[in-house]
């Protein structure tokens, strides 16, 4: 899983938040003061060996290299016995400078073919057990080598990815380097041929466990051959020929256990398999099509031996295997674990169906065939967060990541099936999971970290995991050393943080800061790890108090740095929607500023609108109209290429998603507020593909490109080139049509802009050419359009009723109804410049009445009391001499009457900024 959550820690430093709080444990406990010095080589031999016991490989053998002492102690064979180097680079090197500590080493688990290539330069000839992952590149040269080198293995495992480069061939090889091989089992061989499954029976007699699971070809005949075998599983082979293998495999003299989960077997097989093998006592067929979907499924005999499938009560199956009545239902695993059972075929055999349970169920979460809601509902969830509570460290990691995968739907959007999740938390998995994510195994708190941050994506879930503590304890993994557990832990956070409660706590247990310090940390190589931290910040950023936490913490630089030097999408797109949340706050905080004022940071946003990935592009434009808010950023995007970069981005969205419609329009908006813009956006050629967006369906889309074309009207000559290329009925279309009171008060701004006078009749012939000879333009047509239909839309804002009693009195109430019936709520968001103001307080003294009225409408808007730049208007005007011509066009008898109103509403609400005289 990718996706699509949070913890607390006691002290700053490099480890983590479990082995610093034993710690502070151990130092109570040898009755030292807290806050007096330690002499840490005077602690018991036995208490520093726990302590580098809870240590990764890498900073064991850093603190060994502290004093002599330590490092004896860091050599004792007790911490060298086992070792999980998946989280880590292993190569020669790192390998070469260990094999001195690896003499006496038993257990090892390494990721990928690199790791397995360092594996022999360990020097570790007493190795016994071998687990390994990622397994796609290792070869049979490699695999080879290794086996070549330790001949006491007991234990080989690779999977649950295929091992698609390794064959029969090094199987052989296997058999004849490993006489003491007990256990082996591979994943996604293309063909065990009967050779090499002939070797093991022939060179290793204590072979008592086998798998050969999602492989292409098995020869089953051979395996008939391996007498040795007490445990058998070939889940989710194919090409088996099951009527060879119910007259052959029955007669294993020693085969108690067989698995053949996500096999096409039917029940004929089956039948014959429990009837006639005199050994038998489990086998296990959960998530078989063929046997579940055939008729016969409810009548299977299974001649007292336990049969296990979805169709089965798989908790009283297992309990039957108990000769007491006490290990019953769910508890069963747990009332095995906790018992003092001494058969030590029925532990071998409870060990065995853990194991292969927990492979088969994450294996089917993954693959999430249909028709599965009922089983993981009753029974795959149970059975999941009771296999987490296994004392095998693998089984508890697949268990974990059973959950984290079981539960979603859609990955790429991080949907997830609510009654699953649900399922989880009432069974106790939040607890569980949480449990799993303070355990110093890194691969434990990996998985469990990867489990909450998918189910978080659930609201109750998540706020369920708060409430459990999990967000001081995921912020903490995020401060891991170890890439993974930090990266899945900052996924948790990222999802956690959608929840505006969840927000604050998560900066009150350093989330902010280890989110921050993520970024620095993994820079370079960890895409993974960069997109959920900057999806977090992200998230977080959106809120005022958090946006200062992340600026504070250096957010500013780190995701500027991102958005610069990463190459990633993921990440770039979470950079930069990141940095559009910190710069949208407006007058709150100063992070507007801050982002802008970032070397390199305006550049690198403009230069992510031509990312080839939309959701990039829609960030980064987003950001740029947050950005454009600002006076300094305004110029400064337009000097970094942003007009040229924002027109192409608007010619090329009239088929992308609302989304980056909306911000393309939004950011040509901001940077049209300044003329120079706004003349360089009409001459990049911005007037065409406004005009398309304004044609759009969606609401969002109308008023970020009705706002654009309104300030490029501002100007004449890009009000000549909007009726030139259609824009007049585009305009009109959305006065009268959109379902955004925005949109349409916007729309008919600019109508109002475009033919407030006759400069634009005057201007056109200066603007002709060879191209726009070739357009018929009926200037007197399109204005008698617009008028129109600016007289409409201000009709719709008229209550006849109010305008007479407030035409017959000056009473207040009379006049705030008016008001209210009126009042666009948005529209007090809106910050206009002087010159604005003054244009459409020139207005007022137009020959048109229907332009007096749409001018004294703006104005009444632009200056109600509440409204966010109320005060500014207000001051502007009075600095221009509006209430003069105010009071004459109220008076006026001549002017309209919504005219009269709207002035004389206009002047109560400048009365009330006390920016004028009161009035007679």
């Amino acid at each position: 899983m990718t996706r699509r959550v949070r913890r607390k820690v006691a002290k700053k430093g490099k480890d983590d938040a479990v082995s610093l709080s034993y710690l502070e444990i151990e130092v109570e406990d040898l009755g030292l003061e807290r806050n007096g010095n330690v002499d840490w080589t005077s602690l018991p031999d036995d208490t520093v060996i726990q302590l580098f016991s809870c240590l990764n490989y890498r900073d064991r053998a850093s603190l060994s290299s502290t004093c002599k002492t330590w490092r004896v102690l860091g050599a004792s064979q007790c911490l060298w016995s086992s070792l999980d180097l998946r989280a880590h680079k292993f190569d020669t090197a790192t390998a070469t400078s260990l094999a001195s500590r690896c003499v006496y080493l038993q257990k090892l688990r390494f990721r990928g073919a690199e790791s397995a290539d360092a594996i022999i330069h360990l020097q570790a000839k007493n190795l016994r057990e071998i687990s390994g992952d990622y397994c796609r590149k290792i070869t049979d040269a490699t695999l080879s080598v290794i086996v070549a080198r330790h001949e006491a293995l007991e234990s080989l495992q690779l999977g649950p990815d295929f091992c698609e480069r390794i064959t029969g061939d090094a199987i052989k090889a296997v058999a004849l380097c490993c006489p003491k091989l007990k256990k082996l089992r591979l994943s996604g061989i293309k063909d065990v041929y009967a050779d090499a499954i002939n070797a093991l029976a022939k060179h290793c007699p204590n072979l008592v466990d086998v798998g050969f699971l999602d492989c292409l070809n098995v020869d089953e005949a051979a395996l008939e051959n391996v007498s040795s075998v007490r445990f058998l599983s070939v889940a989710g082979t194919s090409n088996m020929k099951w009527d060879v293998v119910s007259q052959l495999w029955h007669k294993l003299p020693k085969l108690i256990g067989l698995d053949v989960s996500r096999t096409d077997i039917g029940s004929a097989a089956i039948s014959r398999l429990l009837s006639s093998s005199l050994s038998l006592k489990v086998l296990c067929a959960l998530n078989c099509p063929v046997r579940e979907e055939e008729t016969s499924i409810s009548t299977t005999k299974t001649n007292g031996k336990l049969l296990l499938a979805l169709f089965s009560d798989i908790f009283r199956e297992l309990s039957s295997l108990f000769a007491k009545t006490s290990n019953k239902g769910r508890n069963v695993f747990l009332d095995w674990r906790c018992s003092k059972n001494k058969d030590k075929n029925l532990n071998e055999i409870m060990t065995w169906l853990e194991w292969i349970l927990s492979h088969t169920l994450l294996r089917t979460a993954e693959s999430n065939p249909q028709g599965l809601d009922n089983f993981w509902l009753k029974q795959g969830a149970a059975l999941l967060l009771s296999l987490m509570q296994s004392s095998q460290v693998d089984v508890q990691e697949r268990a974990a990541t059973g959950l984290a995968t079981f539960v979603v739907i859609d990955d790429e959007n991080a949907s997830i099936d609510r009654g699953r999740a649900e399922a989880v938390m009432r069974d106790g998995g939040i607890r569980l999971l949480l449990n799993l994510a303070k355990s110093w195994h890194e691969g434990l708190q990996s998985e469990a970290a990867k489990a909450l941050a998918n189910l978080s994506v659930n609201a109750n879930v998540a706020k369920a995991v708060a409430e459990e503590g999990g967000i001081n304890i995921l912020a903490a993994l995020a401060r891991s050393m170890n890439r993974l557990v930090a990266e899945e832990a900052a996924g948790g956070l990222w999802n956690l943080s959608v929840g505006e409660e969840h927000k604050a706590a998560i900066a009150e247990a350093g989330g902010v800061k280890a989110l921050v310090d993520l970024i620095f940390k993994w820079s370079s190589g960890g895409d993974g790890v960069l997109e959920r931290a900057a999806g977090a910040l992200a998230n977080l950023a959106a809120d005022d108090k958090c946006s200062m936490e992340v600026a504070i913490a250096g957010g500013v630089h780190a995701l500027v740095m991102l958005a610069r030097n990463c190459k990633f999408e993921g990440v770039q797109e979470q950079a930069a929607r990141a940095l559009a949340n910190l710069a949208s706050h407006g007058d709150s905080n100063s992070n507007n500023a801050a982002v802008g004022q970032e070397a390199g940071a305006l550049e690198a946003l403009v230069q992510l609108t031509r990312s080839p990935h939309e959701g990039v592009r829609q960030e980064a434009a987003g950001a740029l109209w947050n950005l454009s808010f600002d006076d300094r950023n305004r110029e400064a995007i337009a000097a970094a290429g942003g007009v040229e970069a924002l027109v192409t981005l608007a010619q090329s969205c009239s088929n992308a998603s609302p989304g980056l419609q909306e911000r393309a329009a939004g950011a040509l908006w901001g940077l049209s507020v300044s003329e120079a813009n706004s003349i360089a956006i009409g001459r990049e050629g911005g007037v065409a593909p406004l005009i398309a967006l304004a044609r759009s369906d969606t609401e969002d889309v109308h008023e970020t490109a009705a706002g654009a074309l309104w300030n490029l009207a501002f100007n004449h000559s890009n009000a000549l080139r909007i009726v030139e290329e259609g824009g007049v009925p585009a305009l009109v279309h959305l006065c009268s049509s959109s379902l955004s009171k925005m949109a349409r008060f916007m729309a008919a701004l600019a109508l109002a802009y475009m033919f407030d006078g006759s400069r634009i009749d005057e201007f056109a012939p200066m603007s002709s050419s060879s191209e726009s000879t070739s357009k018929s333009v009926s200037l007197d047509g399109a204005r008698r359009m617009a008028l129109k239909h600016i007289e409409a839309f201000i009709r719709t804002f008229s209550n006849p009723q109010a305008f007479a009693a407030a035409a017959a009195s000056s009473a207040p109430a009379a006049l705030a109804q008016v008001t209210e019936k009126a009042r666009i709520q948005e529209a007090g968001h809106l910050r206009c410049s002087g010159a604005e103001i003054g244009r459409f307080v020139s207005m007022l003294r137009n020959s048109s009445s229907i332009l007096k009225a749409c001018a004294a409408f703006a104005l009444l808007q632009f200056t109600i009391p509440g409204g966010r730049h109320a005060v500014h208007h207000a001051s502007l005007m009075q600095g221009g001499g509006a209430a003069r011509v105010l009071r004459a066009a109220a008076a006026a008898a001549t002017s309209p009457i919504e005219a009269k109103i709207f002035a004389r509403i206009v002047l109560r609400n400048l009365e009330h900024h006390h920016q004028v005289e009161p009035s007679i």
